[in-house]
């Protein structure tokens, strides 16, 4: 992991803080920022958007799909953790925690706004920081490969419909028309983009390739960070107000990435699937993709909103939760390998 991943909690600590700076002290900067929208896709926060996603982007290779059928057992389970038990579980949990435990401490008027940046965060599976996730439990690169690959296929299909899906069983309004916007402008052109400039580039050989991935990779995380301080200088009123709301946020996310992954490793080993691909199946089946929950909350609930705030609580835990349960797994690999 290079210096910006290793420390990307403390990166986003300190974003939390320039951020509620900037904003109590240049409040109108930032409220014109906040207005430069076309179809409620704020433009300055599109541009760090692409900016972040699409290096991530370059890192997949559709022709890994081929390698589906060789990794059948560990791509069955992990989608099945992916799409079918990680937005509901969460879905739920945001609806216990939220609407009942910490209801008492939470902006009435942000209850359903934190639900749906909850659900946002959980709706979409990670699709580059896993590649780090699965090099730090010797996992199989190839299945990795596919598997975010295959993901990402059904993300430009699915995380419309399962949004939707979870915000109306929430019964929370649909804004069908942003949230397709959004989909198109976070996740279709910039896969388009992504794979046009892969091809460029291998034209050119593999270590051209790499080059250029090594001095485009700081850019996005660039990006992510400027969107952070951009996001909590308006969101910092608040959070001075209400400083424990990022961490009655961070229960359920927390709870959810460890259901998650936990439940994915147990089976993969029930299943007898082999740890190289059980272990990184765990990471991928509990990770979000918390660039695009990031972006689509801004779409459609705006800079200021409780889903805005709830996605970025997703970005502050995502590095040393991760790395917990890297650790679980590499210990418990003897147990996993009993019959």
């Amino acid at each position: 992991m290079n210096l910006f991943e290793r420390y990307l909690t403390l990166w986003v600590g300190l974003c939390i803080i320039a951020g509620v700076l900037l904003g109590q002290f240049l409040p109108v900067v930032f409220q014109v920022i906040a207005g430069l929208e076309v179809a409620r896709v704020n433009m300055p926060v599109g541009i760090l958007v692409w900016v972040m996603i699409i290096p991530m982007l370059l890192r997949i290779d559709f022709g890994a799909l081929q390698q589906v059928k060789k990794h059948s057992r560990g791509m069955g389970i992990t989608l099945f953790i992916n799409w079918g038990v990680k937005p509901f579980s969460m879905a739920f949990l945001g609806w216990l925690f939220i609407r009942h435990v910490f209801v008492d401490f939470l902006p009435q008027d942000q209850l359903d706004s934190y639900i749906a940046g909850l659900i946002l965060l959980a709706a979409a599976p990670c699709t580059a920081m896993v590649f780090v996730w699965s090099n730090l439990v010797k996992g199989d690169p190839y299945f990795t490969l596919s598997q975010v690959a295959l993901n990402d296929v059904i993300m430009i299909f699915a995380f419309a419909p399962l949004v939707a899906l979870l915000l109306g069983v929430a019964s929370i309004s649909v804004p069908w028309d942003t949230l397709t916007v959004s989909v198109i402008f976070y996740i279709v052109i910039p896969v388009i983009i992504a794979q046009l400039l892969r091809r460029r580039l291998l034209k050119h050989g593999e270590e051209t390739f790499k080059r250029a991935m090594e001095h485009i990779a700081p850019y996005s995380m660039g990006a992510l960070l400027v969107t952070l301080v951009l996001l909590f200088a308006l969101q910092g009123n608040a959070i001075v107000a209400q400083p424990l709301v990022i961490l009655m946020l961070a229960v359920p996310i927390l709870i959810q990435v460890l259901f998650n992954s936990g439940l994915a490793y147990w089976l993969n080993h029930k299943f007898g699937v082999a740890h190289c691909v059980g272990a990184p199946s765990a990471l991928i089946g509990a990770s979000n993709f918390f660039e695009l929950a990031v972006a689509t909350a801004i779409s459609l609930y705006g800079f200021q909103s409780g889903a805005a705030l709830a996605t970025v609580v997703g970005v502050l835990i995502e590095v040393p939760v991760m790395l917990l349960v890297v650790k679980i797994a590499n210990r418990t690999q003897g147990w996993y390998n009993r019959p």
